[in-house]
């Protein structure tokens, strides 16, 4: 049987408080099929503590928001 997971880097996004956070290239298994990413425990402990630390970002990007009507 073939296998669908590849090991990859992936762009994390998450919406707090109407604000928005990426984290590039965080590492994790995607499925070709569906799309779907997995992450192994220590990735998710990371991408935590870099939301909880308050470190200064790498950048700051501007972001257009459209409604949808």
């Amino acid at each position: 049987m073939r296998s669908t997971m590849k090991d990859t880097k992936v762009t994390y996004t998450l919406e707090q408080n109407g604000k928005f956070f990426i984290i590039e290239n965080v590492p994790a298994r995607v499925c070709q099929e569906t799309g779907d990413q997995y992450y192994a425990p220590e990735t998710v402990e990371h991408i935590q503590a870099i939301f909880t630390s308050r470190k200064t970002p790498d950048r700051v990007i501007e972001t257009p928001v459209y409604e949808y009507a």
